[in-house]
Order: C-alpha cells, then structure tokens, then sequence
C-alpha cells in the first residue's frame, strides 16, 4: 500500500525533546514501513525516517529560532501534499484542521487522526462544518465533545516493544513527566510528593505561553528539599527517568485526549497514579497498571498501595495494548476500509452516469 503521512511541522519527527503528536507519527511511519507498505512522510528536514521523507523546511519549528512565519511553511506543506497525492492509495493527516480547505479536493482517500482536545467552542464550530471529514480519535472519551463526527475507528497510541526496557526493581522517587501548564497540575504532583514524604523529580518542558505560570504558580514550590526540579529531557533519558522510578504521577485536570506518558511508564514496568479525567479509565487498568484516583487522598493512598501491584503486569498490559504493531495494523485495516469505499464510490457513481441502456445490459 502507497502511504501518505503528513505531519505537523512544529516538532521534527521524532521529536529531539517533548512531543506528543510527532512521536506517535514516527513510530507508527516506522511500523508501516516494518510491514512493507510504501510510505511517504511529509514534514520538517530535520526528521529521521526509513520512509521517503519529504523536507517541506529545513529544520522544525522549535528548531529554528529564525523561524516567525509558521503559516506560510504549512501552506507549503499542504501544496507539495497536494501536488505528489495522486501517488497514493491514502493521505494520512495529522495536522489539526490545517488541510481541511484541500482535503475535500483530493482524489484519493484520505483521514485524519485528531491528537488533541475537541471541547471548544471554536472548534466544535469548524468541525461541525467539515463533520464529512474521515476522522480517527485516539480515545473515545476525545469524542465525547463531537459524537456525531464522521468516526472511522479508536485507535490508541502504541510504542515499539524495545523503546522502553523492562525495569524490574522500582526506584525511590515519584517521576513528573510532561508539560508545565494549569491543566497538568504539577502543583497535585509537588503536594502529593509532600504528603507522602517521597522525593518528586520533575522533568517538563515550559512552553512561552506558560512561563508567567511557572513563574508565578510552580518556581515557589520548587523550594522544598524533596522536589528536584530537571527542566525538559530527551528522549534517550526516558528510559531511566521513568524506569527508576517508584510511580508516575499524572494528576491531569482536563480532558486528557490520550496520555502518551502513562503507557511510556507502563512499558518500562513503572505504575501510574491517574486523576480520573479523559481518556484515563480508557488507557489506565485500575488496580493493575495503577491506580485511578479523584482527590488528594485517594493519590497519597494510591501511592501507599504501589507496592502491592506487579511491574511485569504493568509491562504485559502495555505490550498486549499499546505496542506500536498494533496500532499499526489498526490503522492499515482503516486505510483499506477508505480505499474499499472509494473504488465502490466510483463504480456506482460510474453506474449513475451510464446510459439506460448499458446499466440493464
């Protein structure tokens, strides 16, 4: 199968640091490949891939500090998309509504996997215009703002099996991983950490729009002798960040569309302790892979019962859930539904513009 994936251009792909949308193209462009499809990835030069990668700006976003004109790179981005699409039997986007003007202008099939939240005002207009759009949602809770979308399937993020290595023995420290943001809650995270006496390490990126935030909220209750503060790592620190560990907080207040960390955290054996929000029952196993929790007291009591779940079944959760074939194959079925439906599509519409005569023939 000839395959199209297009993605955002604000982070190269992989990520070199913190990434959600980018890394789950990586890795599912990766597995496509694995399979034997023929697969094009459209995004920022700076990316590695075995697939045929199409450099649509030298470096990403991020990357480039000279960058300001971000709009005028994606509307280069949907052209060559548009120019080279007839080489494809599927487009695959991954870009928000960015394509949505040109997608309807397409010839062959195409779908979008949403990767953020969709209970906006905003944006619950525009979808609501563009609601013929094939879409993927990574966690049926993302749907919840906007059931009557046209759905294709749930598809949940997965990892490859060997990016994460099993860690049997759990560390002494509770691990934040992610972003600095009011809807994260790194505030929960420091307070939970205090109430239970265990050392917190910190590892997140503070994004400009949340610098005043971190400032004002976060910087204060750093100064505390079980709080480390590490700022952004890579994704080679991973590995041991989240293996080390004793448990994962992820003290969300939002609707969490998917929640890559948690299966991160799964695949290196480490338990999650989840607030109870979005996609968390979806991804979380309570009991098993952790503990779903609503309050401060059910966390500091999450955290106290760690001890009582087993790392390897938090590993074998993740391999038969979120590994990154699975998700792969996922995909392709939904790719050859669309293909399917198009070749159908085009022989009765070829039916419909025959002669009378023809058609009883």
């Amino acid at each position: 199968m000839r395959i199209a994936q297009v993605a955002p251009l604000v982070e190269s792909v992989p990520p070199k640091h913190y990434g959600g949308t980018e890394r789950i193209v990586a890795y599912l462009t990766e597995e496509l490949v694995r399979l034997g499809h023929d697969v094009t990835l459209f995004a920022s030069g700076d990316s590695v891939t075995r697939a045929e990668l199409v450099p649509v700006c030298r470096r990403s976003f991020r990357q480039n500090k000279r960058a300001t004109d971000y709009l005028s790179r994606e509307v280069l981005l949907m052209d060559h998309v548009m120019q080279r699409s007839g080489e494809f039997d599927v487009v695959h986007f991954h870009t928000g509504c960015l394509h949505y003007l040109i997608s309807r202008h397409l010839t062959v099939p195409h779908v979008t996997t949403l990767h953020g939240r969709l209970d906006t005002t905003e944006l619950l207009r525009l979808y609501e215009r563009f609601r013929d759009m094939p879409m993927v949602s990574i966690s049926n809770a993302q749907r919840t703002p906007w059931p009557c979308a046209n759905w294709q399937a749930t598809i949940y993020h997965g990892l490859p099996k060997d990016l994460f290595r099993f860690h049997p023995e759990p560390g002494n420290y509770l691990a934040f991983l992610g972003r600095v943001s009011p809807e994260k809650r790194v505030d929960r995270a420091i307070e939970i950490a205090k109430k239970v006496g265990i050392p917190l390490k910190i590892a997140a990126k503070v994004d400009r729009a949340d610098r005043r935030y971190f400032k004002l909220e976060i910087e204060p209750l750093l100064n505390d002798p079980l709080i480390e503060w590490l700022g952004e790592i890579s994704d080679k620190d991973k590995d041991e960040f989240l293996g080390t560990a004793y448990a994962l907080l992820f003290p969300i207040d939002w609707p969490e569309p998917f929640g890559l960390v948690m299966i991160e955290s799964m695949a290196c054996g480490t338990p999650v302790i989840a607030y109870d929000c979005g996609s968390v029952p979806e991804v979380m196993e309570d009991g098993v892979t952790g503990f779903i929790v609503r309050d401060l007291d059910e966390a500091v009591k999450g955290v106290n019962r760690i001890r009582d779940l087993s790392r390897s079944q938090c590993r074998e959760v993740f391999e038969k859930r979120f590994a990154a074939e699975r998700m792969a194959t996922a995909y392709v079925d939904v790719y050859k539904r669309l293909i399917d439906s198009d070749v159908e599509g085009s022989r009765t519409n070829n039916l419909s513009m025959a002669s009378p005569a023809l058609v009883s023939a």
